[in-house]
């Protein structure tokens, strides 16, 4: 069989990715700890104050990065229903289920940050603006995902279900990343990710990049977590089928 192939279905397996996933937790959780504090040195003792919006800059290293999470996390979510729909990988709708509610929380977190910064410089709370308005839409999906999931007593009728709803929304990422670029927002152009490279000051790019950073080994160690928790819930659920039949 092709190395690949078999790599593939052996981490697939949830007996070998529970045996093994536990050793990575404390370095993913160290490194996440250093990245952090790195991160959040850099975002509120180094980098300088905006000469317009002062000290409320600071809530962009928080906003910025788990607005990118949000949008990573759901098309994390809608490869692995891909996967799982297609090939029935084990653990890829466990994955995405497993991912779900991080992403929702990150979600979550960049909207409320948005408000907060909002209240200052635009003098609102909230605006019906295009990329609100589409971030608040990837909520909901996450929001439906969630219930839908847990919505059948059968498990495979629920990842089913819910794996075709991740992959419908998923047109909603392009529309959250081009909206600025479409329509007449109130939020700024792409400033990070451009053709011709970023167009902000490396002091504050650099902390945004390590807060980022951050953001992604918080998800990747919560998501080994939680599937973990998953694979061990099914052990149980399993085991008392097996004592009920007995």
């Amino acid at each position: 069989m092709n190395p690949i192939v078999l790599f593939f279905h052996k981490t697939g397996s949830p007996p070998w990715f529970y045996r093994y996933s536990g050793y990575l937790i404390p370095w993913l959780w160290a490194i996440f700890l250093v990245l952090t504090a790195i991160g959040m040195y850099l975002a509120f003792f180094n980098a300088p104050a905006d000469y317009q919006q002062g000290e409320t800059v600071r809530i962009m290293y928080l906003h910025v990065p788990s607005a990118w999470m949000a949008l990573f996390v759901y098309l994390t979510m809608a490869v692995a229903s891909a996967v799982a729909l297609i090939w029935r990988h084990p653990l890829a709708d466990i994955s995405a289920k497993a991912a779900a509610p991080i992403g929702a929380g990150f979600t979550i977190i960049c909207l409320a940050t948005g408000s907060l910064w909002g209240k200052p410089m635009w003098g609102t709370w909230w605006v019906w603006d295009a990329r609100l308005t589409s971030m608040l839409i990837l909520l909901f999906l996450y929001l439906g995902y969630i219930a839908l999931v847990n919505a059948f007593d059968d498990p495979n009728r629920g990842y089913r279900a819910a794996g075709i709803l991740a992959l419908v929304g998923v047109v909603n990422l392009p529309v959250i990343k081009f909206s600025v670029d479409w329509w007449n927002t109130l939020h700024q152009p792409a400033s990070v990710v451009r053709l011709d490279g970023p167009a902000i000051h490396p002091d504050i790019l650099l902390p945004l990049i390590v807060m980022a950073l951050a953001f992604k080994l918080f998800f990747v160690t919560v998501l080994i977590l939680r599937i973990r928790s998953e694979i061990a819930a099914a052990k149980i659920r399993n085991l008392q089928l097996s004592l009920a039949r007995g």
